[in-house]
């Protein structure tokens, strides 16, 4: 077989690749595949040869390309013109690039959505990388003899890798892929020849995300938002347990939403309430930024109003911890943790309701039951249903907000537990009149309580400024009882 003859820069109206660039700084460039960027660097040349940076942490994330955490490099050595590989989709991220030659490099979108199917052509040489985002097929062409292709990826290969990999034919008919050698001169192997056209191929879906602590109130609120999320939850999942945790196949994940903690307030003060909530609220928590960061997950943590003592009448996401007793002591510790990871959203909330045993369910019910119950009026809070919260947290994963601490609650007037209890009644057909007052010392006397905050309103400004506006508190109160 006589070996292809590859086209020249001038048959292909580029520039032939020379040391020493005009610009002194990398650029990157997007591509009509979404998140399939190209990397323009930078190469000093001088008569003993060139050198360049092919991956600068700051300098690329800088510049838009995603800090991908890369943690294997492979560089693959093609002997002649003509060598053609892909197109495979990887369950992982890449930055490819040339050491020594030129490619002619494809990529096909093969992500469920508008672009799948587009197609995207880049001609490399040793100043030009793309990053391919995982779901997006990866293929070239090498153009000269002796071409060195290099790829960083964010994931380790493995057999059990391949099996989710799909892949599509290199003469499909559709892609009409324009290769400077055409295949039937090209060298391909046996596999790629048999893989499967466009119509046939396999989309590459999205990262799942976990509920952990599915269960729940708000466990169960977002799971009516999100169908198709994993739910964990004890006890088939115990969060605490370091074997069980880095046992679960974190590989197609991408996001974590744990809605799992220990809660119980006042029995957290005895000695056996002591060790279960830090077991679950710092240890679990620990485990889970732990698996997170070792596979570049994204962690939504929920928090709490008692990680605050409560002298601030309103509280901002910045505001230092200061909690009063063993479960706001665990939450400001997992707080810390989870604070320590790039990718994360901790979601600070207070006062909250969803479907179960809760203070509104209570109240509602010793209303039916004739009752006049003494309730707290010396702490002062907002309400948070679990709905809200949960679309509150689903809004933030969508729009992709920065990173960092939100408070989130329902909007609306601040109201002391017992103003609650009196809406409540009113909303049963009860004297709000029949709900009493009493100070939360006369309320804790001869018991083993916990102390709490006297304040627990959080200020929502920043919650707000992404898009998300909570619902007031009477609202859904007024929904939740009808």
């Amino acid at each position: 077989m006589t070996p292809p003859t590859p086209p020249t820069p001038a048959d292909k109206g580029t520039v032939p690749f020379s040391a020493g660039r005009q610009s002194t700084e990398p650029a990157v460039r997007t591509t009509e595949i979404p998140g399939l960027l190209v990397v323009d660097l930078v190469v000093h040349g001088d008569d003993r040869g060139w050198f360049k940076e092919n991956w600068q942490r700051a300098k690329l994330t800088a510049l838009g390309l995603p800090d991908f955490g890369p943690v294997q490099h492979s560089v693959a050595y093609n002997g002649a013109a003509g060598v053609t590989r892909g197109f495979h989709a990887e369950p992982w991220d890449k930055l490819v690039s040339v050491a020594s030659g030129r490619i002619f490099g494809a990529w096909v979108d093969l992500r469920p959505g508008a672009s799948f199917g587009r197609l995207v052509s880049v001609e490399l040489g040793p100043d030009t990388a793309v990053f391919v985002p995982r779901g997006v097929a990866n293929s070239y062409q090498t153009l000269v003899d002796g071409t060195v292709y290099s790829y960083l990826v964010n994931d380790h290969w493995s057999p059990e890798a391949t099996t989710s990999y799909s892949y599509v034919n290199l003469a499909d008919e559709t892609l009409n892929v324009a290769w400077p050698i055409p295949l039937e001169q090209a060298t391909i192997s046996a596999a790629d020849q048999a893989h499967p056209r466009l119509a046939e191929a396999r989309p590459v879906l999205p990262k799942q995300t976990v509920i952990v602590g599915a269960g729940g109130q708000l466990g169960r609120a977002l799971q009516a938002l999100l169908p198709d999320a994993i739910c964990l939850d004890l006890p088939d999942f115990d969060v605490a347990d370091a074997a069980q945790v880095d046992g679960f196949r974190w590989r197609e994940v991408g996001t974590i939403i744990n809605a799992s903690a220990y809660t119980a307030v006042d029995a957290a003060e005895t000695e056996q309430g002591r060790r279960d909530c830090w077991r679950a609220n710092v240890t679990g928590v620990a485990n889970l930024c732990r698996v997170a960061g070792e596979h570049r997950l994204t962690l939504v943590h929920i928090s709490s109003d008692y990680v605050f003592d409560g002298t601030r009448e309103l509280h901002s996401e910045d505001e230092p911890f200061s909690p009063l007793g063993v479960y706001g002591q665990t939450k400001a510790a997992g707080d810390a943790l989870v604070g320590q990871l790039g990718a994360h959203y901790l979601i600070r909330t207070s006062w909250v309701i969803g479907q179960g045993r809760n203070f509104v369910a209570t109240m509602a019910d010793l209303a039916a039951k004739g009752i006049n119950p003494s309730v707290v009026d010396d702490q002062f809070g907002r309400l948070t249903f679990t709905n809200d919260l949960a679309a509150g947290i689903v809004h933030l994963l969508q729009n992709r907000a920065c990173y960092g601490t939100y408070n989130l609650s329902n909007d609306g007037p601040i109201a002391s537990w017992q103003e609650v209890a009196a809406t409540v009644f009113g909303l049963c057909d009860r004297d709000p009149g029949d709900v009493a007052g009493q100070s939360t010392a006369a309320y804790a006397a001869g018991k083993l309580t916990a102390p709490r905050p006297r304040h627990s309103s959080l200020d929502l400004a920043k919650v707000k400024a992404t898009g998300f506006s909570p619902a007031a508190w009477t609202q859904r109160l007024a929904e939740y009882l009808s």
